[in-house]
């Protein structure tokens, strides 16, 4: 196992190196050596509260792929992390069980399946064998696990107590005919492909897995995706401390495709009907239950139809079957959350100002208090109450995992990507605020070259995020990686415009029917304010986006001039067709009033396609051939309308990519192509990577 240095110890280094040594200019950031870090996620602590269990993905370059390992690392700190798996397919999701063990998924051996680990030493057991794999496990008691696995409903009819069981050679036998002797496929309703996936008649089931060899048992039998696709957050199902009962998600709509309704349910495990707990007009979901089994806690919207409403933190009494809602009057989006030991309080991460901070507040409601700043995610308490076990990020790292002391400071468990990091000297993020459209403050995020010198100046890069309800965080990304285009060069300005989550709810419906207008100006208001500073080089200014950023971007090419080149990925163009091809269709009906036959005005003026006639700034257009969410058709539509119009331009298409570049060397090729195209218009030279 390698040895990941401790930060004494990288300290102790850069000190003793010699003057001459530390006088060189530092190396570059880029997106290669970026690939050398690990990416650390899912911290789960042992039932003793003594271990953490995480997965860290490790990539290889020159073989293309990406790998999960488990980890393990003692919560008290002060302590190496010991790996727990090696194999050359990923491990994930690691799941302990009430007496110590360690489940997870892998897909070592073919589909993903589940595997058992005694983390004291020994290889992992499979414990399942469905021919479509498992998605995601929970444990029901020491010897059943409740597993989300795809199945064909016509497999699995229900019984009269409204369970099935799982047939799996029917479901086998389905499976290994998909494509044959045809490969065509016959559609009768909406979301007949997500994402990056054309829907094959199978559903998401919850199903019962006894770990004595025993029949698995289908909770969830029927037509319905149980859990859904998420909105976003925690799994959308969990069992109670008993192992009794099941909490769960459903969208009883007919077409979920222009439907954010989930339902909240629970029912036995043994059988009986599903109830329904929660139903607010919009998405209920991410259920926990408290560990003396009185709570329910779930996060709600209350708009039907609005992907970003704000999410409340509720919780529902099992014995009354009340409903309150806690975090009422903290105008924040809640993310994650967990459970005291005593159960008398819930923590959660939100969204607040640029950062994701730590918030509590009792189970019974009452005063909501911050417990950490900074920005957080994946939150478990320890079980003698004192602390908290939690991802960590920042502008200068990736996740760690950290403890977080709830009468005293916070320190990292891992170190995993300090040694990797350390020569770069990457700079910290700038807060900054202006004044936006209609008056209002605006903050965004600077990052600075890390051998930043005030006296010289620099190429602006104005990076404009998606969503259009996402913000830039004091975070981490492998994909719009601030530091990468920093090491480059460029001072790098990040805005959160109308849209942005973070500044309370309105400032997040203030770009619903406005996609060009309030957020346009709080961008190019930022712009100004950037250009401004001393240190920035205003004739050369440049800006890149993707999803709604790159829609933003397509805007600004029809609306103003001021850059000296642009970048559009995953970019909304056209407005009319995209509503055709694209496959959630509660986002653009709830953006524009409805479909475009019924409100035409709105998709017609906020269109960027009615104002190709005004493009003259060269731009770079990137598009994924298996993105469904933004189809390729809008990137080659901004293509064709530049190139036709004599605008300098190109286009970057990944036919194996989906919405994101995921595959390493086509990442890596991603910013080695639109820092090239930056560097064209920005008058920088270098020598090739």
């Amino acid at each position: 196992m390698p040895r990941m240095p401790l930060r004494p110890a990288v300290v102790f280094l850069l000190l003793s190196l010699p003057a001459a040594a530390q006088d060189q200019p530092r190396p570059r950031f880029t997106a290669a050596e970026m690939m050398k870090l690990q990416r650390l996620s899912d911290p789960r602590l042992s039932p003793d509260g003594r271990s953490v269990a995480y997965a860290a993905v490790a990539v290889d370059l020159a073989a293309n792929t990406r790998n999960s390992d488990l980890w393990l690392v003692p919560a008290a700190g002060n302590a190496l992390p010991r790996r727990l798996t090696t194999s050359p397919k990923s491990d994930t999701r690691p799941r302990w069980s009430r007496d110590g063990r360690l489940a997870f998924i892998s897909a070592r051996d073919g589909a993903p399946q589940v595997y058992l680990l005694d983390v004291s030493g020994g290889e992992p057991r499979q414990v399942t064998s469905f021919a479509t794999g498992v998605g995601s496990l929970e444990w029901l008691d020491a010897q059943t696990l409740l597993v989300a696995v795809d199945v064909f409903p016509q497999c699995n009819p229900p019984q009269p107590d409204g369970t099935a069981r799982h047939d799996e050679t029917c479901n086998k036998r389905l499976l290994d005919a998909v494509g044959k002797p045809d490969s065509g496929r016959l559609y009768e309703h909406l979301l007949y492909r997500h994402w990056d996936t054309w829907e094959d008649s199978q559903r998401s089931h919850l199903l019962v897995v006894p770990l004595d060899g025993g029949p698995a048992r289908d909770l969830t039998p029927g037509w319905h995706d149980m859990p859904p696709f998420s909105l976003g957050g925690p799994d959308d199902f969990a069992a109670s401390p008993d192992g009794k009962e099941v909490a769960f998600v459903r969208n009883d709509d007919a077409e979920p495709a222009f439907s954010t309704n989930a339902e909240l349910y629970v029912m036995p495990v043994a059988g009986g009907p599903a109830r329904k707990v929660a139903g607010s007009p919009g998405y209920d979901g991410a259920p926990l239950y408290s560990p003396d089994g009185r709570w329910l806690a779930f996060r709600s919207q209350q708009r039907a139809g609005y992907e970003s409403d704000r999410w409340r933190l509720q919780v529902y009494d099992r014995a009354s079957g009340a409903v309150h809602t806690l975090t009422e009057e903290l105008d924040r989006q809640v993310e994650g959350f967990a459970w005291s030991p005593d159960s008398r309080t819930l923590y959660f991460n939100a969204a607040e100002a640029g950062r994701e901070p730590i918030f509590s507040v009792p189970a019974a409601g009452g005063a909501i208090k911050k417990v950490a700043d900074g920005t957080y995610s994946d939150l478990t308490a320890t079980p003698d109450g004192r602390a908290l076990v939690a991802a960590r990020v920042s502008l200068t790292a990736p996740p760690e995992i950290w403890r977080v002391d709830l009468a005293g400071p916070a320190q990292p468990l891992t170190r995993m990507n300090e040694a990797v990091l350390a020569p770069f000297g990457l700079r910290p993020g700038e807060s900054v605020t202006y004044t936006g459209a209609a008056g209002k403050d605006v903050q965004a995020w600077i990052v600075k070259p890390p051998d930043f010198d005030p006296a010289r100046r620099y190429p602006l890069l104005v990076l404009i995020h998606g969503g259009p309800q996402g913000a830039w965080s004091d975070g981490w990304t492998f994909r719009w990686n601030a530091q990468v285009f920093a090491s480059a060069g460029y001072v790098v300005f990040q805005p959160n415009p109308r849209g942005s989550v973070g500044w309370g709810q309105q400032f997040v419906d203030d770009i619903n029917g406005d996609w060009g207008g309030k957020a346009y100006e709080d961008v190019m208001k930022g712009t100004d304010y950037a250009e401004a500073l001393p240190y920035v080089d205003k004739q050369r200014t440049l800006a890149a986006g993707a999803s709604y950023g790159g829609y933003l971007v397509d805007w600004i090419a029809g609306h103003s001039d001021r850059f000296q080149a642009l970048v559009s990925h995953d970019g909304v163009f056209d407005l009319r067709s995209m509503y055709g091809a694209t496959e959630e269709l509660w986002f653009p009906e709830w953006e524009f009033g409805g479909p475009y036959w019924k409100n035409p005005e709105a998709y017609d003026r906020w269109s960027p396609s009615s104002y190709v006639s005004h493009f003259k700034t060269p731009t770079l257009v990137i598009h994924g051939g298996l993105d469904y969410r933004v189809p390729l058709e809008q990137g080659l539509g901004m293509y064709t309308a530049l190139k036709r119009q004599g605008v300098p331009s190109k286009l970057l298409v990944f036919p194996d990519e989906n919405h994101f570049v995921l595959k390493p060397a086509n990442s890596v090729r991603w910013y080695r192509e639109v820092i090239a195209w930056l560097d064209q218009y920005a008058g920088i030279k270098r020598p090739p990577e």
